[in-house]
C-alpha cells in the first residue's frame, strides 16, 4: 500500500465522526433558520399580497387571501407540523 493511499485512509477515519456530526449539525440548522425567520416571512408577504389586492379591487383578491391565509397557516405552523412527524416515526 502506497502512503498517499494509508494517509487517505487514515484521514478519512479520524474525519468520519465529525463528517456524521455536521452534517447533522448543519441540516438543524437550516431547520431552524427556515422555520425561525424566512418562512414566516413569505407568509406575511403572502398576506400583504392579499390585502394589496383587496385594496386595488383585483376581481381575484378572495381567492388570494384563501391561498395566503391557507400558506400562513401552514408557514407559521410548520414547526408544530415538524414536531408531530418526529413523534410519529419515534
Amino acid at each position: 500500500m502506497s502512503n498517499k493511499k494509508f494517509f487517505l485512509i487514515i484521514a478519512l477515519i479520524a474525519i468520519a465522526p465529525f463528517a456524521h456530526a455536521s452534517v447533522e449539525s448543519s441540516l438543524m440548522g437550516l431547520k431552524n433558520v427556515l422555520i425561525g425567520s424566512i418562512l414566516p416571512i413569505f407568509a406575511v408577504l403572502g398576506l400583504g399580497f392579499a390585502a394589496f389586492s383587496f385594496f386595488t379591487g383585483n376581481p381575484n383578491a378572495k381567492q388570494h387571501l384563501v391561498y395566503a391565509v391557507t400558506g400562513a397557516t401552514i408557514l407559521f405552523g410548520a414547526q408544530s407540523i415538524v414536531d408531530l412527524i418526529q413523534r410519529t416515526v419515534r
